[in-house]
């Protein structure tokens, strides 16, 4: 089942200043919460989740946060069969294990590339484990060489 329906802003506007509109395709948890505050460090408001039946605003790069198993390819693909003409979206992979993905999982990926804007991963982050707010989560080394990586990845390659 899709989580989030996906349609865009009726009628026309000017751009928003949110930039990455964020869809948690299998809902939303400390990770999900962390990949928007990796995409938004100051708080501004340049990366929001979504909430369930929120349209996409315009002027906004649409997200696809799942983890690297097959479940969250599977819903990846259902959110895909039925995007229609909106943008492309980016697709951010959790690693939900300190392990590459099953080979399942990491052929569906790949198999779903064309439809995408492009691919950027969060590597594992046991300390995810341990943090109650992705504030917390901020303060620590590894997520932010992650969120470094996150941001020059999903920078350096818009559609």
């Amino acid at each position: 089942m899709i989580t989030q329906p996906v349609t865009s802003t009726p009628g026309g506007g000017a751009p928003v200043a949110l930039r990455y509109a964020l869809i948690a395709v299998q809902g939303y948890g400390i990770a999900e919460a962390t990949v928007a505050r990796m995409l938004d460090p100051e708080g501004n408001g340049r990366a929001r989740i979504l909430a369930p039946g929120e349209y996409i605003p315009y002027g906004s790069q649409p997200v696809l946060m799942a983890q690297t198993t097959v479940w969250g390819a599977a819903r990846v693909e259902e959110m895909l069969r039925s995007w229609g003409s909106l943008p492309k979206p980016w697709l951010v992979l959790i690693s939900d294990a300190p392990a590459r993905p099953v080979e399942d999982a990491r052929y569906r990926f790949r198999a779903l590339g064309g439809r995408l804007a492009g691919t950027a991963t969060v590597p594992y982050l046991p300390v995810l484990r341990a943090v109650e707010k992705a504030e917390e989560a901020l303060e620590h080394k590894d997520v932010l060489t992650a969120a470094g990586k996150l941001r020059r990845t999903m920078e350096g390659k818009r559609p």
